[in-house]
């Protein structure tokens, strides 16, 4: 005969095993960190005190050896986190963007190759800047410059050129989906919606950087690599940073397949559109905050906003990986964010690859990023 202790042992042993087997079955509620506010806002504090303190040039720039794009990300994250126009901070940072405008309205460095990509997160910084209508005419004169640096409006290219719609830099220009997606979130950022001419061209290049054949994708490309995430440019040949497939396939990854994302969504492609479902089907397969899938770390912190301001764009509070496991992203991204910041306040990637060795640019990434997680009594 069993001793009482062996009943119970056995008894509870017996229960540990039903309740294990009942949150497996369960799993229909996402499980995330919580994120105390408090912390949260802590963090952010921490986040802006080093801005102010260790890093912002007597000039008001941000990294400002390597162009105003650093400055015009921080200033937009600062903005969204509640950091007023008058304070030293943004005022100082805006001043020295505004500097940086030209007679063709576009605000970039003098003789930089990256007048589009710098001009757009002008647009983005000085939209959030506007509550009061200051920079209405500024930013009215860089919409006109940044349309005209579109493939098929300024620079005249058939519909059938896979250059077509899309937003580059270069002595070139040659177009690609990361600066094709800030130009459509500039023009967002100004008021324009889907039935923008602008934005659609966009989205016929958009469409072009996604392994998915359709109508709307008849590059050859995605035939080599039909997994519905999105790629670099198809131009010039077709690029990658993912690196090609063994068949000649350009290969998906995390950053891109989110901007292609975000993009079609800001143009105005629905859920059931089979662009954004076999792209979402691909998000669905590389669920995860370790790392930019297909990139290891490189562009990780470029990574974590691309990702928040996609499934922000998609309006989702929870993704179902294709295990099954349902993510609460905005608490599961907020602590991966808050878990890597520096005692100092800052954020830095191991990786300097696209400048994230840079602790401005990349602090400005991670408050860009947790704007789009704040916890609700968490206060700006």
């Amino acid at each position: 005969m069993k001793s009482f202790d062996t009943i119970i042992l056995t008894v509870w042993i017996g229960f540990c095993l039903f309740a294990a087997t009942g949150l497996v079955a369960l799993g229909a509620d996402p499980v995330a960190p919580r994120v105390d506010p408090a912390a949260f806002q802590a963090a952010v504090d921490r986040a802006v005190e080093f801005l102010r303190v260790k890093a912002q040039a007597p000039d008001g720039s941000f990294s400002g050896s390597v162009g105003p794009g650093p400055t015009a990300i921080v200033v937009t994250a600062l903005l969204r986190h509640g950091v007023g126009v008058e304070d030293p901070l943004v005022a100082n940072g805006l001043k020295y963007l505004e500097g940086l405008r030209h007679e063709d309205g576009g605000i970039y460095q003098p003789g930089a190759l990256y007048a589009n990509y710098e001009t757009c997160l002008a647009i983005m910084c000085f939209s959030a800047a506007n509550k009061d209508g200051r920079y209405t005419k500024l930013l009215k004169d860089a919409e006109a410059f940044v349309k005209g640096q579109q493939w098929g409006t300024g620079q005249p290219v058939d519909p059938s050129d896979f250059n077509y719609g899309g937003a580059g830099y270069g002595r070139h220009k040659r177009p690609d989906l990361s600066n094709t997606q800030f130009f459509i979130e500039a023009l967002r950022a100004l008021g324009n919606g889907p039935e923008d001419e602008a934005i659609q061209k966009a989205l016929v290049f958009v469409s072009r950087c996604q392994n998915f054949e359709s109508e709307h994708n008849t590059t050859g490309f995605a035939a080599k690599n039909p997994d519905g995430g999105f790629y670099y440019t198809p131009a010039s040949g077709g690029v990658s940073m993912a690196d090609k497939t063994p068949e000649g396939g350009l290969r998906s990854y995390g950053s891109m397949t989110y901007a292609g994302l975000k993009s079609m969504i800001h143009a105005g492609v629905g859920p059931d559109d089979p662009r954004v479902k076999a792209a979402f089907e691909w998000i669905r397969r590389h669920y995860t905050l370790e790392s930019n899938p297909g990139m290891g770390n490189a562009g990780l912190y470029y990574y974590y906003h691309t990702f928040a301001k996609a499934l922000d764009a998609m309006k989702l509070d929870v993704v179902e990986d294709d295990r099954g496991v349902k993510h609460a992203w905005r608490q599961e991204l907020a602590a991966e964010i808050l878990r890597r910041q520096r005692p100092d306040g800052s954020w830095i990637n191991d990786n300097p690859r696209w400048l994230e060795a840079d602790p401005s640019l990349v602090t400005g990434y991670a408050l860009l990023t947790l704007a789009y997680c704040r916890p609700a009594t968490a206060s700006p």
